[in-house]
């Protein structure tokens, strides 16, 4: 049935899956995709959203890149918002509320047109290896199909296990059974792996709620989008989410069914995400608090289902559903399906290289929540930079990483596998220490040059990406190029409560005021004549804004991420034998000895290695 080789075989078509197969098809890759159901390519088991905060800036790394996550959210969207607008731009994170049967429709139909790509539908149950090295897959029917690599986005379905109160039952998500055989062929070959829980909250009928008794969330007035291409455009028309509140009364009817919660009878014992917790473990770590935010989310333009987002529960149905009658608006509730939780496999990411290759296996790599990340966002990253190095590695070509200073996604990778997760990985700003870099705006400058090297960024992609840059960059130097009398600019300053000039200034100096914004600006004649003649758009002038206001905190951000450059660059041999560094604490070698770090600067960032550690090892390589 499968008589040739393919490239690369990806297991599991979610959102880490469906990136990886389009990545590794796109760079020209023979692939295919085995997945247990082909209906439900990039299903989105949780929430209908896509982005928000730090997860929108890794769509828009996904999309500069050269990947479909950002075309099939703003495809598929039903809402707009740029989140934290209120802070500096290092902040803002862009999110789409999605309909959900058309982001897994759009997925689909961009796949099945993407060249090199093959599909089919069967459970694989076991793994091919011969001299530590993957040779292909078997399925559950005992066919076996060979790969040179072989790139593993399990999702929950690794001997998953479905717990709504005191029942539990065998699945990978609700209505799906669970796949079985994996991760004890892992185990055999030398693999540690553990268990994580996650959770989704009871799916409504919209008809039965009353909106009238809630708060209305609109999208943004001007919504932008995701991608960077043009073959998207921004919502003409949106549809709001809503906003309730729980209330003590809730609280006091969830508590009734706590001894049948099998997060408090002992039945899970995995740990779920910390920040996304249950409604039964808020209510229990926030005891002080009388009620939490609702979010009631529409989950498409024409369904009436709607998604209750800040509800996840494992607790029993009945229990559940007397709780949200009690929620303003929910009174006359009819649930289409209750809330549930998974426990499911996952394998420690320390077990990985920077690519997501295994360490253990050639040409295997590992992406999404079997790495123990949470979250579309961050399964479709890994997915990515798996298929981009699964098809490099049968090119024999050099593999592709990022670095910490280059991209959210390499924050990520770089966490999971040097410092490792014991509960479900999640995404933040506060993760980056050079978020300022990291903006969500920048990220094709920051990025498609490179995607356009791996052949995967297209060149109208890269094209339009330098048309921006220039124009960008021209706007600024004509800010700092042009003056301004006072006569022109002090009017200006003084509406705005800023202090006027007695001299002709420059007006870089003036526009980098804070109060000062482009709508201020354009009120002198030149800088509207300017962006006038050459056609600027809203992208290019809010990229100039940046870069004027923030001139000072992007360059000192940019030197410190030189200096720690250089310590990427000491590289540590491979299989160094740390036992030998006996002026080393002992956890240091430990720790060292089992992440076997590449360099200076990803040794520093193990947890329970000092910088007097460091300091032994530059000594001994230094020799």
């Amino acid at each position: 049935m499968f008589n040739e080789v393919y490239d690369v075989i990806v297991v599991g078509a979610g959102h880490a899956g469906s990136e990886a197969a389009a990545a590794a098809a796109n760079m020209g890759s023979k692939t295919l995709l085995i997945t247990m159901n082909l209906q439900n390519i990039a299903q989105m088991s949780c929430n209908p959203a896509m982005g928000g905060i730090a997860k929108g800036q890794i769509v828009r790394e996904i999309d500069a890149l050269g990947g479909y996550s950002g075309i099939v959210s703003d495809t598929s969207a039903i809402q707009f918002k740029m989140l934290n607008k209120s802070k500096g731009p290092a902040m803002w994170s862009p999110r789409v509320q999605s309909d959900r049967m058309r982001f897994a429709e759009d997925w689909r139909l961009l796949l099945e047109q993407t060249p090199n790509l093959d599909f089919y539908q069967e459970m694989v149950s076991g793994l091919i290896i011969e001299n530590h090295k993957i040779v292909g897959v078997k399925t559950s029917l005992g066919i076996e199909v060979k790969a040179k690599t072989v790139v593993l986005t399990n999702g929950t379905f690794l001997n998953g296990l479905i717990h709504i109160g005191d029942k539990n039952f065998g699945g990978g998500r609700a209505g799906e059974r669970a796949a079985t055989g994996i991760t004890e062929d892992l185990i055999k070959l030398g693999f540690d792996s553990g268990r994580m829980k996650t959770g989704t909250p009871p799916r409504v009928d919209g008809r039965s709620l009353d909106y009238s008794k809630m708060i209305e969330q609109p999208g943004d007035e001007n919504p932008e989008k995701f991608s960077y291409l043009d073959i998207t455009k921004p919502l003409t028309e949106q549809r709001s989410c809503h906003m309730t509140y729980t209330s003590p009364e809730v609280h006091d009817l969830l508590r009734e069914g706590f001894d049948r919660s099998p997060m408090f009878n002992g039945r899970i014992k995995s740990v779920g995400p910390r920040y996304c917790p249950s409604i039964e473990d808020k209510i229990n770590r926030f005891a002080d608090k009388d009620r939490h935010q609702l979010f009631v989310e529409p989950e498409g333009w024409n369904t009436v289902e709607v998604y209750v987002n800040g509800f996840s529960t494992s607790l029993p149905e009945d229990v559940q559903f007397n709780a949200l009658r009690s929620v303003a608006g929910f009174e006359n509730v009819k649930f289409f399906r209750p809330g549930y939780a998974i426990e499911y496999d996952y394998f420690p990411p320390t077990q990985l290289k920077h690519t997501l290759e295994t360490k253990l296996v050639e040409g295997l790599y590992f992406a999404g929540q079997i790495n123990g990340t949470t979250g579309y966002e961050e399964a479709a990253s890994q997915g990515l930079i798996a298929g981009i190095n699964a098809s490099l590695k049968v090119q024999e070509r050099d593999p592709f990483t990022l670095k910490r200073d280059e991209a959210y996604i390499g924050v990520l990778i770089d966490d999971l596998i040097t410092k490792g997760t014991e509960e479900p990985y999640r995404m933040f700003t506060s993760r980056a220490e050079y978020r300022t870099l990291l903006r969500q705006d920048n990220a094709d400058f920051r990025l498609t040059p490179k995607g356009y090297e791996l052949g995967l960024a297209s060149e109208k992609r890269l094209k339009r990406m330098e048309e921006k840059q220039s124009k960008a960059s021209n706007f600024v130097q004509f800010f700092k190029d042009t003056s301004v009398t006072p006569d022109e600019i002090n009017p200006i300053l003084e509406s705005k409560d800023s202090a006027k000039v007695k001299q002709q200034d420059k007006m870089f100096k003036l526009y980098a005021r804070p109060n000062i914004t482009i709508e201020d600006m354009q009120k002198v004649a030149s800088v509207d004549a300017y962006i006038s003649e050459n056609n600027l758009d809203s992208e290019i002038i809010e990229q100039t804004e940046i870069q004027v206001k923030y001139a000072g905190y992007i360059e000192k951000e940019k030197n410190n991420a030189d200096k720690l450059n250089r310590l990427e660059n000491v590289k540590i041999p491979s299989n160094f034998d740390y036992s030998k560094l006996k002026s080393m604490s002992m956890e240091a070698r430990q720790k060292l000895t089992e992440i076997q770090p590449v360099t200076i600067s990803q040794a520093s960032r193990i947890s329970g290695v000092s910088p007097n550690d460091i300091s032994v090892l530059l000594v001994y390589l230094g020799r």
